[in-house]
């Protein structure tokens, strides 16, 4: 059990020192923003970004932590699966990356991390990533080079 202290206290004290400090970033958290309701396995998103950074970058993640860590990947699909591509085409997308620490109050630890996705168009060898972070809430939004799914 000490061990696994001290590993997690090492692990957090390499990561925020990595990254200059502990200080956040995120442009775009929103703690009164609501959950999208759910429909057929998707997100009900209604609204496209304004903001080309919106998800493209890591100060400007998509927000999608309204549950706890645990139903992240259940999020991420609801997510997905609300969107296709800017002129409607299908897509496929893959955890490549978690990159990022900012401190937050919503884990144990103190610290959480983004999850960067790729998204690979059908009929395109161009790949898009787009940044999520699961520990916080915002807005859920369309962004841009994507389109919303009509039900």
């Amino acid at each position: 059990m000490k061990r696994n202290l001290f590993l997690l206290s090492f692990f957090s004290i390499i990561l925020f020192t990595s990254c200059g400090g502990i200080k956040s970033t995120l442009q775009n958290v929103d703690n009164n923003a609501v959950k999208p309701q759910v429909k057929d396995n998707r997100f009900v998103i209604t609204e496209y970004s304004n903001d080309s950074k919106y998800g493209y970058n890591a100060n400007y993640p998509i927000n999608i932590g309204f549950e706890n860590e645990k139903n992240s990947t259940k999020n991420i699909t609801y997510y997905f699966n609300a969107l296709l591509g800017k002129k409607g085409e299908k897509f496929t997308y893959e955890k490549i990356e978690t990159c990022c620490p900012f401190p937050t109050k919503r884990t144990k630890m103190g610290a959480g991390t983004l999850d960067i996705y790729e998204i690979t168009f059908e009929g395109e060898s161009k790949k898009v990533k787009l940044y999520f972070n699961i520990y916080e809430k915002g807005k859920i939004l369309c962004p841009n080079g994507f389109s919303i799914k009509q039900f």
